[in-house]
C-alpha cells in the first residue's frame, strides 16, 4: 500500500473519530432534545461512514479483500440513521417536549394555527 493511500485511510478514520467526538460533545452540551438529536444523528452518521470507508479502503488496498459487508454497513447507516433521528424528533414534538426558549421559532405550530383558522 502506498504512502498516499495510508494518509487517505488515516485521514478518513481520523475525521470520522473527530466527528463522533463532536457528536458526543453536542449531545452533552446542547440545550434541548431536538438539537441533541440533530447532533447525534447527523454528525455520527458522517463519522461512522468515514470510519467504515477508511476501513474498506485499507482492507482493499492492503489485502486485496473486497468486503461487501462494509459497503452494506455504509448504506444501512446512511439510510437508517437520519430517518431514525427525524422520527425521534417528530415523536418528541408530538408528545409535547418543549423547544429551547432562546431564538427558536416553532414553524409547525404556526402552520397548524393557520390551518385551524381555515
Amino acid at each position: 500500500m502506498t504512502e498516499i493511500a495510508k494518509i487517505i485511510v488515516a485521514l478518513l478514520i481520523g475525521i470520522g473519530a473527530l466527528l463522533n467526538f463532536i457528536a458526543a460533545f453536542g449531545v452533552l452540551r446542547l440545550p434541548d432534545v431536538y438539537t441533541r438529536n440533530h447532533a447525534a444523528s447527523k454528525s455520527t452518521t458522517l463519522g461512522v461512514m468515514c470510519i467504515l470507508l477508511g476501513t474498506f479502503i485499507y482492507f482493499y488496498l492492503e489485502f486485496g479483500h473486497f468486503n461487501s459487508r462494509i459497503i452494506l454497513g455504509i448504506v444501512f447507516i446512511l439510510l437508517t440513521s437520519p430517518v431514525a433521528g427525524h422520527l425521534l424528533s417528530r415523536a418528541a414534538y408530538y408528545s409535547g417536549v418543549k423547544l429551547w426558549d432562546k431564538s427558536v421559532r416553532d414553524d409547525l405550530k404556526f402552520k397548524q394555527k393557520l390551518q385551524e383558522k381555515e
